[in-house]
Order: structure tokens, then C-alpha cells, then sequence
């Protein structure tokens, strides 16, 4: 059915032919041009009589087709423009021409780790519907043109087998090796392009730089056990260091990649079959700082509406503006249903999950983030060290005082009161009642095929699940997801974890299921390599969701959504349905910044060794988009994070670039979580 929505239109021309002769023909020229009027008339009468007719369907596809158009175009333009504008400072785009000129030469080895959906990926093998399409890349770069020519096909191509996780029978699609694979997301919008051009001008090359990609839907073990893609990566970095006179090598990974990179840490000194073999000391003769950009650690709470209704507040809004386009009957399209069937096949969205229960991202009353002002424009940010004065005077206090603190750990709140009132107020939440329907998860005949597992539960157990008043925290939320997407979240746990261990010496810590989770590891014994948590900060994030009941009940639809007419007054964290968080639009300040601030500061039982960590946080300022912007990707064009990871590849320390830099709140944060260190 979305094929008919994208299906291109044939207008109708009517086109009209006038012979011309000489003057001596002018009776039959007459004669002609009568006839010929006459047929005319009769073809614009027939031509007015079918744009009658016309669907509203016709309709839907043109009007969406000219917004899409105009809205990629005036972005296309305010991207090119923005450094042009009037009153806006043009600094240096390329700082490495500047440290250049100063002297600096590039010294270690460059390992870059794509997060996901940065990597480029395309097509070994496919069914007949992708015809043409041989090593065509089907995500990043020009491949999301596919997504319009054959959409249907394009998301059957990009799914994985929905219980191994890995490829669909007669589907191979495979990472784009290389720089290429992930300089840019889709054209014009950068990702590594910007960082890899700086490089390049301090005699960085193939020799001495790598893209480190891997299938970013894949488990992280998973990438091992069909690509190799940990053993290559091992052998690249081993190999760097040879050829560059034996010098460490300097890891950059972005977002998801930290978290694969973490886990690459400890396959590599595992013995196989389940790690690579380095052996101890490995990762302390071959890395000298690994140099983390806008890092997911703990996790994200978006990644739950994701999994719950494929929501984010980008969703949630154009879905408030225009109801319809997602998800109407009668266009047929459902965009929302079938993202979900896909993503529901990627193992590394659970990944993302928010690691560390309630003791990290708050129980019903009680958050890290308590106290935490959400006017971003008016929010004066204070730059401050642990020992720093400002941190107890009398202004930064009025800084981060609320009148009533925002419940943020409840991550998930069916309907606005379960989201404010304490908890005392609300009905105890037992899933385990709940989980006694499962017996009724019968498929239901006249739906069909089942589109999503939402088509195997009963009605009354979906009513149930969303049953205003009812709040989910990081902890109850896993049982909810259990509930309503079991295939993926049995699937996927099988692969990741997401508590805090409680001995880290117990033996069940020895499997991959925890390499990925900071909380339930250890960091090798490294004590002269460098960790940076580097992100932006004073961009509202997604940190909690109000949920409402969909109004549709009918079959082969999304029964949760986001409720965007919950909303408050300016100045407030709640936005259509979203509450939100100090961030860099994506991942929260507390997920990026906790470890490298309190979790392996000095000493502690996740960090034995005292590997040296830094915060470096990188503040909003206007315009919120180019060369000084701090959200998620387009931080990596951020000319102050380039002369960090420029100068630290040339050799400088983490205390001869500064040390901490630190805007947010995250110290207050990472004290208020009560944490066995």
C-alpha cells in the first residue's frame, strides 16, 4: 500500500497543433482551425471531466511531494548559507590549516568508529525486487533514493531475520569498507567528512587512518560472528601501530560506536572462543587515548519510544501537524508500522537502552536531574571544576532551582497525571498480572498477516498496558517492553545487559552480554591510556514520554503514541508530549558525561587501573546548526572539538588541552547518584 503513495503520477497534457500556411490556402486553413478548435475543446472538456475524478489520493501525493521538496530545498539553502549570513562570525573552517601553520603534525594513528545509522550499507545479495542494485548502497550517502523508488523492497532488504538477528534467507547486505562508508549520512549532511579533511591536512592518509565500519543493526558479538568485523579491527589497529613506528593508536568513536568500541575492549584480551586473544596488557601496548564524541554509555530514553510506537519528538510532532500521512487508513501508508517491523529486527537498538535501573535515571519521585532548569534560552551556564567556587554561590543555586522538580525517571507516563503526582497517588503498576494475559496473545484471523507483535495481543491487554495513571521507570519499563515486543527484547538480551554488577569478579562477567554496558565491566589495565566523554551541552533532549491509547483500534495499527496535546506553559521541560533534558539533542548530559565524571574517576572498581578520564563539553551557542553547533552529528563539524581531537592526535595530553571543560550540571548530577564505587 505505500507503494501507491509513492508511486509517481502521469499528469494529463492537452496539447493543440495550429497548421500554418500561405495566404493563398486561407479557406482551408480556416476549415482546419475550426476542426482542430473543436477537437481541442473537446479534449480540455474530457481532460476537466477526469481531473474530476481525481483521487484524493493523486492529491495527498502531489501537496506532499511539493513540502517534501520545498522543505529539503530551504534547508538545503539555510545549511549553504548559515556562514554567509548577516552578523555571523566566520572563524577558520578548516583549524587545522591554522595548527598547521603553528607546527603541528599528526604523530598516532587514527581509528574512526561510526555510531548507527551513520555507516554506510549496500546490497551482495538480494530478491528480484532489487534487480540493479548489486553492491548499490542501500543506507547512507544517495542510498535512501531507493526508499522512493521501491519502498517496500528497500525495508524488506534492510530487515533482519527476526530470531537469529542476522540475515534473511537470500538477503546479504553488508557495511561500505573504508572513509566513504561514512563521510556523509546522505548528501550534502556530513558526518565524518569535516573531521577527516582536518586530518588530512596534518598528513593523515590511508597509512595512518582508518574507518573501523561494521553493520550498525548487528549485536556487537554478531558483527564478529558474520563479519570478523572485531578480529579486522584487531588486526588494523595491530597493523597501524607497526607501520607508524610502533606509535599507540588514538580511537575516535561517535555515539553507538563508544559502546562498541567498549565492548571491543574487552573481546580483545578475552581468550577465545568468545574474545579475540590479545591478551592482557594488550589494549595498554597498542591505544593511547580513545576520544569518545557525543557518547551513549548509558544509554538514551528515546530508545524506548522507539521500540514502543517508532516515536521521537520529531515523529511525534509532524504527527500532531498532519495526523493523517503517517498512519491513515485511507492513504494506506502506515510509515510508523512498517519502520517498526524493520527496526524490530536490529539488535543494536536495544543497545541504547538506559543502563542502570533506577539507582542511575531515577525511580517515581526522584531523578539526578532534580532541580534542573528547562528554559534553554534563558539557562546561564557556569564553566566549573569539582573544586571550583562557583559550583556553591548564591547564583548558580538560582540557576538550577525549580518551583516543582520534573519526575523524570519515570521514563514512560500513561496520560499528563502520571507524569506529575507522586507516587502515592498513582496505581501500584503490577506487570505481573498483566503478563498472566499472554495466554491470550492469540493471533487475530482477520487481521491478516501479522505486521507487528502488537497484532498477536488481545485488545484488553493493550488497553490495559496504557491505562491512564500508569508510570514506567528504567527499571519496570524492561517488563513492559517484554510484554509488547517479546521477540526482539528475548532476542536481543540474549546479547546485551543492562543493570550494575554487583561483583564484578563473579565469572558470569566474563561473557559478551556485558562488554557493552559500563556498569558491568571493567576497563583493562591501561593505567597510561586517556578516556573523553566529548559532547555538547544546552540543546533540550528527550528524556521522559507522556503516552496516550492511539484512537484507531483497528488491526495492523500502532496502539501507543505519543500524547503531543500534553503540554505546558513556555519555560517548562514538558513540550508536546516530551519532557526534556540538558543534552546534545539526542543523548542526555547524565549518559554522556557520568562515567568519565564520577563511574571511572580515579580509582573505582569500574576503572582498576586509574585510566585518566576528562569531560570536554562543547556549549550551544546561536545558530543552533553549522560550525559552532553541538548536536549530535553536527558536532562533528564543531571547529572547537577538532582542535581537541587534531591536538591530541599530534601528541598533547588530556591536561595540555585543558583539562575538564565542563558547562553543565553533571557534577551535581553524578553526586546525587548514590553509586558503590
Amino acid at each position: 500500500m505505500a507503494s501507491n503513495f509513492l508511486r509517481l503520477r502521469k499528469p494529463y497534457y492537452v496539447e493543440s497543433t495550429i497548421n500554418c500556411s500561405s495566404s493563398s490556402d486561407q479557406k482551408p486553413v480556416n476549415l482546419s482551425f475550426g476542426i482542430n478548435e473543436t477537437r481541442n475543446q473537446t479534449k480540455k472538456r474530457q481532460a476537466k471531466e477526469h481531473h474530476g475524478r481525481r483521487s484524493c489520493l493523486d492529491s495527498c501525493c502531489w501537496v506532499t511531494g511539493y513540502l517534501c521538496t520545498t522543505w529539503w530545498l530551504l534547508l538545503f539553502l539555510y545549511h549553504c548559507c548559515l556562514p554567509f549570513t548577516v552578523g555571523h562570525e566566520v572563524p577558520e573552517l578548516m583549524p587545522a590549516a591554522r595548527l598547521k601553520r603553528e607546527g603541528l603534525k599528526g604523530i598516532h594513528p587514527v581509528v574512526l568508529v561510526p555510531g548507527i545509522v551513520t555507516g554506510g550499507l549496500e546490497l551482495w545479495e538480494g530478491k528480484p525486487c532489487a534487480d540493479g542494485l548489486f553492491r548499490k548502497r542501500l543506507w547512507g550517502g544517495g542510498g535512501f533514493t531507493q526508499l522512493l523508488k521501491r519502498p517496500l523492497c528497500w525495508l524488506e532488504h534492510l530487515s533482519l531475520h527476526n530470531e537469529t538477528g542476522l540475515d534473511p534467507p537470500g538477503i546479504r547486505v553488508r557495511p561500505v569498507p573504508g572513509l566513504f562508508g561514512a563521510d556523509y549520512s546522505a548528501p550534502g549532511y556530513f558526518v565524518w567528512d569535516v573531521l577527516v579533511k582536518n586530518l588530512a591536512k596534518i598528513s593523515y592518509e590511508g597509512k595512518n587512518l582508518h574507518m573501523a565500519a561494521y553493520d550498525w543493526r548487528l549485536s556487537f558479538q554478531n558483527t564478529e560472528v558474520r563479519d570478523c568485523a572485531l578480529s579486522k579491527l584487531k588486526s588494523k589497529i595491530e597493523l597501524m601501530y607497526r607501520a607508524n613506528g610502533n606509535k599507540k593508536v588514538v580511537v575516535v568513536p561517535h555515539s553507538m560506536g563508544v559502546a562498541y568500541f567498549l565492548h571491543f575492549l574487552k573481546w580483545v584480551e578475552t581468550p577465545p572462543p568468545m574474545g579475540g586473544g590479545g591478551g592482557p596488557g594488550w589494549c595498554a601496548e597498542h591505544i593511547k587515548a580513545i576520544v569518545n564524541i557525543g557518547p551513549s554509555f548509558l544509554g538514551v530514553p528515546k530508545a524506548v519510544s522507539n521500540i514502543l510506537s517508532a516515536e521521537g519528538k520529531d515523529v511525534a510532532y509532524f504527527r500532531a501537524m498532519a495526523p493523517g500521512v503517517l498512519d491513515s487508513g485511507t492513504l494506506g501508508l502506515r510509515a510508523l508500522e512498517h519502520v517498526m517491523r524493520v527496526s524490530r529486527t536490529w539488535d543494536s537498538v536495544v543497545s541504547l537502552m538506559p543502563k542502570g535501573g533506577e539507582t542511575i535515571w531515577g525511580n517515581m519521585d526522584w531523578s539526578p536531574e532534580d532541580e534542573h532548569v528547562c528554559e534553554f534560552s534563558k539557562k546561564r551556564y557556569f564553566r566549573f571544576s569539582p573544586s571550583d567556587n562557583n559550583v556553591n554561590n548564591s547564583d548558580a543555586k538560582q540557576v538550577f532551582r525549580v518551583k516543582d522538580p520534573v519526575k523524570y525517571g519515570r521514563i514512560i507516563s500513561f496520560g499528563k497525571a502520571a507524569s506529575v503526582l507522586h507516587s502515592s497517588q498513582l496505581p501500584t503498576t503490577v506487570l505481573k498480572e498483566i503478563l498472566h494475559m499472554s495466554a491470550s496473545r492469540n493471533f487475530n484471523s482477520s487481521c491478516g498477516e501479522a505486521w507487528t507483535e502488537y497484532d498477536e495481543m488481545s485488545r484488553e491487554s493493550i488497553r490495559k498496558i496504557g491505562a491512564a495513571d500508569k508510570a514506567y521507570t528504567a527499571t519496570t519499563l524492561f517488563d513492559l517492553l517484554h510484554f509488547v515486543a517479546p521477540k526482539m527484547m528475548n532476542r536481543a538480551e540474549a546479547h546485551f545487559s543492562h543493570g550494575i554488577a554487583d561483583n564484578l569478579e563473579d565469572p558470569k562477567y566474563n561473557h559478551y552480554k556485558y562488554w557493552s554496558n559500563p556498569l558491568e565491566m571493567k576497563l583493562p589495565d591501561a593505567p597510561n591510556m586517556e578516556i573523553y566523554c566529548s559532547y555538547g551541552v544546552g540543546i533540550p533532549t528527550e528524556r521522559s514520554n507522556v503516552y496516550k491509547l492511539s484512537p484507531s483500534n483497528k488491526c495492523k495499527h500502532i496502539p501507543y503514541q505519543i500524547d503531543t496535546l500534553v503540554d505546558e506553559e513556555d519555560g517548562s521541560c514538558l513540550k508536546s508530549g516530551v519532557y526534556f533534558a540538558d543534552g546534545d539533542e539526542s543523548v542526555p548530559v547524565l549518559s554522556a558525561g557520568f562515567m568519565c565524571a564520577k563511574g571511572w574517576k580515579g580509582r573505582t572498581r569500574f576503572n582498576p587501573s586509574g585510566i585518566n578520564t576528562y569531560v570536554r563539553e562543547y556549549q550551544s551557542k546561536p545558530p543552533t546548526s553549522g560550525i559552532k553547533s553541538t548536536a549530535h552529528v553536527d558536532i562533528m563539524g564543531n571547529i572547537a572539538l577538532i582542535e581537541d581531537k587534531l591536538r591530541v592526535a599530534a601528541g598533547a595530553t588530556g591536561e595540555e588541552i585543558g583539562g575538564d571543560k565542563i558547562y553543565s550540571d553533571i557534577l551535581r548530577m553524578s553526586e546525587r547518584i548514590n553509586l558503590q564505587l
